[in-house]
This record gives structure tokens, sequence and C-alpha cells, in this order.
């Protein structure tokens, strides 16, 4: 495994390219990559770079995110398969029946979404964001929040504001349960509960921080506490360890697998930066469009 390491890592440097790895990947794709952590911010740091060519490992909407803010740039996903379920909940046909069924809706897109429906929404937020982004829309707005309704139950709970949800979920998060979090309290009583928003709002409830991936990553290095207890994909053990040597991490459930996530391997790297492929494409006319609700959001944060 350490030899083809060295190779992806030279073959890289002879195609100019970056390597994004999510932080639910596996640990040896985070090992090979430039930068690792939140899916938008990955596209970000991309686009700041001169590569001409980002192999993104993660899944696909995330590929079509780093394609919006970097046209110019070839953008590689070495598992062409690996898909969002909770993305899939939603499509731009579904969404446009929404907005007309509602007229004068802002709609609120979560940037786990197609470039498709991002086309179709006024603005994006992510999980670290969406607080904000939600807080800044006038009081009188009429809004609808796509495509996940977890994460749309955190931000009402946080803002106050009432929102139209649509019925999507992250499998994966959806998974923990009150009562997994109360069996893990019950084992590790001196830990520290971390759980993303994405989870349900009686989780939620029992958490001591609910924060993004890199926001958990953060809080844990700085906070005195030695223990937590994480409810989040469990990729995030290795940053986690990594940033946090001597703390312990437990996770609330060993349910909290993504397959799609765990589907790139360092073979379909390699494979994937010596023949360029499977490429990811953004129309002109889609990416026009999509990217509007991604520079609102950054215009809020």
């Amino acid at each position: 495994m350490q030899e083809l390491a060295e190779k992806i890592i030279q073959l890289k440097k002879e195609r100019k390219a970056v390597i994004l790895a999510h932080v639910y990947q596996l640990p040896e794709v985070q090992e090979v990559a430039d930068f690792v952590g939140d899916s938008l911010g990955l596209s970000q740091q991309a686009a700041n770079t001169d590569a001409e060519v980002i192999v993104f490992c993660g899944v696909r909407f995330m590929a079509e995110t780093a394609s919006i803010l970097s046209p110019d740039k070839i953008v590689v996903l070495p598992e062409i398969n690996a898909g969002c379920p909770m993305a899939d909940m939603i499509s731009p046909a579904l969404l446009e029946k929404g907005k007309r069924e509602n007229p004068g809706t802002t709609v609120v897109c979560y940037v786990n979404t197609t470039a498709g429906v991002k086309a179709l929404c006024d603005i994006a937020c992510t999980s670290a964001n969406a607080v904000k982004v939600v807080a800044s829309l006038p009081d009188d707005s009429k809004i609808l929040f796509v495509p996940d309704r977890n994460l749309g139950e955190y931000i009402s709970s946080r803002t106050g504001r009432s929102m139209s949800m649509w019925e999507g979920f992250c499998p994966t998060h959806n998974r923990l349960t009150r009562e997994d979090i109360i069996k893990a309290k019950a084992e590790h009583p001196e830990a520290l509960v971390l759980v993303h928003p994405e989870c349900r709002p009686e989780v939620v409830a029992l958490a001591d921080m609910v924060s993004s991936t890199t926001g958990m990553i953060d809080y844990a290095a700085e906070s005195s506490a030695r223990e937590f207890i994480v409810g989040t994909e469990m990729g995030i053990l290795h940053p986690l360890r990594k940033q946090c040597p001597g703390k312990k991490f437990y996770m609330a459930s060993d349910k909290l697998v993504c397959p799609d996530m765990k589907s790139t391997t360092l073979e379909k790297v390699y494979t994937a930066l010596k023949s360029l492929e499977p490429r990811i494409t953004v129309s002109k006319d889609v990416r026009e469009k999509a990217i509007h609700c991604l520079e609102r959001m950054l215009a809020v944060t």
C-alpha cells in the first residue's frame, strides 16, 4: 500500500493535480490527499491552487461543486458510482414542482445537492454556516429548506425561523438513535458527545456539541476534555486521532458507515490520475445558475 501511495504522489506531480479527500474517506486515501476536510471547503481550496486537475475523493455532488468553482480545471471522481442518497432524494423536476406549488418561496439548499438542484435555489448553506445563512434572510421570508429535514429542524431550533422541510435525510446519520447515545454515554460517562446536525433532533438534543465535521475536529483539539463520543461517519476518527494525540474517541454506534464514501480506494485514485477519468463536468448553463446560490452564501458568511 505504501508503494502505491508513493506512485500516486509522483503521478500527481506529473499531472499537476491536487487531491482532495473528505474526512469520511478511508485513512489511506486521506493520507495521499493535499487537503482533507468538508466538501465545500475542499472545492474552495482547490480553486485557489494552480493545479490543472482536481481528483475529488468523495461523492458526486462534491465533484460537481468543484467543477462549478473551477470550470477551467479537469475534475475527476475516482469512483463514478459514489453518490449521496440524500442528494438523490430531490431532483430538479421535483423541486420545480415544489416551487410552482409554493410561489414566492425562498429556497435554501444544503450543499449536499446536485448541481441541477443548486441551479434552482436562491441560496446555499453548509452544515457549518446554515444557521447564519437562514438568519440572514428577511423575517417575512417564506422558506423551503432542501433536502435534509434533520438539518432543517436544527436550523429552526437555533433561529426560531419557521421553514418548510423537504423530506430528505442522510441514511448514515439518520441511523443514529437516542438509545445509541444513552448507551455510549453509560459506557463512557466522562466523554463529551459530538454530533452532526444531520442527525435526528432527539439525538442532537443529547449532544454537548453539534457541529460540522471540521467543527468537531477543531472543538476536540481545543477542548480540555480527554474523551469524546462521536456521532458522525466513522472516517472522521482518522483526522481526530491525528490532530488530538492522547485523547480518546468512541463511535456513538458501529452503524455510522457510509458505503459510498468508503468506495474510493487507493487503486481507484491511481487509475483516475493515470487516465484522468471518470471526469465530472457541469454544463455552462447549469453552472452559471448554480454558482449564484453559492456566491450569495459566501457573501453572508
